[in-house]
């Protein structure tokens, strides 16, 4: 398994589409067995799915997030755990104890609206209160 988690400074980046870097994890056997970042080179909110196709991730902590992100993670067959804040690493190990809190219907409302792309943090309600802008 490889898990993926938006990344900045040692946090969960609360905003998907716009995230700088992304922290994975290797993980067999339930215990994580090597980790390394690595940077988007600001692929948009749908091509990010791809790119973590590429690096072979099938499951992603996030925070914030967008439902053209979340179905473009979906087609490419990347498990979503969204509404997660805090610490990546200790996300993860959460995740991996089954203790992780996420929101399966998490969702940045100002992607559904034509045109409008306005910073997460003007929409926290939308985001279910984890979005940092």
């Amino acid at each position: 398994m490889r898990i993926a988690v938006p990344y900045e400074n040692g946090l969960i980046f609360q905003h998907f589409g716009h995230t700088g870097q992304f922290k994975l994890y290797d993980v067999e056997d339930g215990q994580i067995t090597g980790e390394r970042t690595a940077d988007p080179a600001g692929n948009g909110h749908g091509a990010l799915a791809g790119f973590l196709s590429g690096l072979g991730v099938d499951t992603l902590i996030c925070g914030g997030i967008g439902a053209g992100a979340q179905q473009a993670l979906a087609q490419a067959g990347i498990r979503l755990y969204g509404g997660a804040a805090g610490g990546a690493d200790e996300a993860v190990q959460a995740l991996l104890a089954g203790t992780l809190d996420y929101r399966a219907d998490v969702r940045c409302e100002h992607h559904d609206h034509h045109g409008e792309h306005g910073a997460c943090g003007e929409h926290k309600q939308g985001c279910g209160g984890h979005c940092g802008g």
